[in-house]
């Protein structure tokens, strides 16, 4: 991802010309080899409509390349010479394993690079837990001011996503139906259809809760759930999200559903079940379902229904608005038969916004009026044709260069996020809740069914 964006970036005249690139781990590599691997990465993973050579070539030009251990103070004077003058700004991009956040601040910090004029920006995995959270973001307090820290959730960088406000607070049409008066329920799906894809480690001492449902699922319900912000900054846009999660009710065992993917089949192809792609016995979850209520005036008694999976049965993130019915169906005496007005906004892997209406079918209704439910299609792929579509990176990228956090993730909004994942974890360990197995290929165990069977709802697929 990281370096396709950036090549998309400079190809499109995005970044100055003398950006500097600097890539640092532990490989003992010099600049020439650093260039050779990133020539690798793009012929790889850009589309051929964007390979060019003479572009590629003078973006390889930006990039350096200095060996560190990032567990030792030894070796954060090499990268900062390397570096050199950072009068004119500096941005640093931050992926590592939680228990390197700390000594990588400290030998940031004693080597000069923690000024007033540096930003950097965070990946995950920040911790599993609130207190091993805020370990990390303590350590990063330490050197840079929350002004100064970008976390990443590469969801809030997908178009869709910022287009659901778009859709909310710039058409008078939603907003004043946006509420337990005329929505009867919402239901948030981020599916996948692989497995554990070398990520055996990480993935199992982590789950999908931690993984899918603490970051972007919490993100995209915030988004779904927040007021309209004042105006559309970081500190407004953000003030609201932290509302929405500080409101989120704690989750009773009945409306929980842990599950593990068994053999099965997915897109034609058999698959091994998770203990086998694992290798050994374990009871991590690579399922979730939730049924989670936003307490506030705006969503009292609507439920948000959450699932998240590996090896389900397509690869799909979307939101679900489910209005109410009409309350009076003045067709019923003649044969028309109503459904509730459904909002489907997918955000992968196509990106549309689907209103399901309610229109009649042509004909003399001589034997009863027959209501059709018919959609309200805009493809964002279609009509912005002509528009360049970029992965969620690139903007994120671009914003952390220029300084914009309106699309990163704030502290509080991170430990709001966490005090409602480790209260779940709590409820698993206090009342025994055990995986249950799912076909590979289906929609998750029998039991996520039921859990929005029971209110009268079933899950869109």
């Amino acid at each position: 991802m990281l370096l396709p964006s950036l090549y998309a970036l400079h190809e499109d005249g995005l970044i100055a010309e003398d950006l500097r690139i600097v890539g640092t781990a532990r490989s003992d590599l010099d600049d020439d080899r650093f260039r050779a691997l990133a020539l690798e990465a793009l012929n790889t993973y850009l589309p051929d409509d964007r390979k060019d050579e003479a572009k590629i070539a003078s973006f390889l030009a930006h990039l350096q390349y200095q060996p560190l251990d990032a567990s030792t103070l030894e070796g954060f004077d090499a990268l900062a010479a390397k570096i050199g003058d950072i009068t004119g700004g500096l941005s640093i991009f931050l992926s590592t394993a939680p228990f390197l956040f700390e000594p990588t601040i400290k030998g940031l910090k004693a080597a000069g690079l923690t000024g007033a004029n540096v930003r950097i920006g965070l990946e995950k995995p920040l911790g599993n837990d609130l207190t091993s959270s805020a370990v990390i973001n303590d350590a990063v307090a330490s050197a840079f001011s929350e002004d100064q820290i970008f976390r990443i959730d590469h969801y809030l960088g997908k178009e869709t996503v910022q287009n659901l406000m778009a859709l909310r607070f710039a058409n008078m049409m939603f907003e004043p139906l946006w509420n337990a008066n005329g929505i009867d329920h919402v239901e948030i799906t981020v599916s996948e259809t692989v497995g554990l894809e070398g990520r055996h480690g990480f993935y199992d001492s982590t789950g999908a809760l931690r993984d899918m449902v603490q970051n972007h699922m919490l993100q995209l319900l915030a988004l779904t759930a927040m007021e309209a912000p004042a105006d559309f900054d970081a500190t407004s846009v953000r003030d609201e999200k932290v509302k929405v999660l500080r409101s989120l009710r704690p989750v009773a065992a009945d409306e929980m559903v842990r599950g593990q993917y068994d053999a099965g089949a997915v897109s034609g192809g058999a698959v091994e079940s998770y203990k086998n792609d694992l290798g050994e016995d374990s009871d991590t979850e690579t399922f979730v379902a939730l049924k989670a209520h936003v307490d506030n005036w705006r969503w009292q008694g609507v439920p948000f229904y959450l699932r998240t999976g590996k090896r389900l049965s397509e690869r799909r993130s979307e939101i679900i608005i489910q209005f109410k019915s009409v309350p009076h169906n003045i067709f019923a005496g003649r044969g028309g038969k109503l459904n509730a007005n459904r909002l489907v906004i997918r955000l992968q892997p196509e990106e549309y916004v689907r209103l399901q209406v309610m229109a009649k079918k042509p004909g003399m209704d001589r034997d009863g009026v027959v209501l059709r439910e018919v959609p309200l299609d805009l493809s964002l792929t279609q009509a912005f044709a002509k528009a360049r579509r970029r992965i969620a990176y690139e903007r994120l990228l671009l914003d952390l260069i220029d300084g914009d956090p309106t699309l990163f993730v704030r502290r509080d909004e991170v430990e709001a996020q966490w005090r409602w994942i480790d209260a779940i974890r709590q409820v698993w360990a206090d009342e025994n809740i055990a995986t249950k197995p799912y076909g590979s290929g289906s929609w998750g165990p029998s039991a996520s069914i039921a859990l929005t069977e029971r209110d009268g709802v079933t899950w869109h697929e």
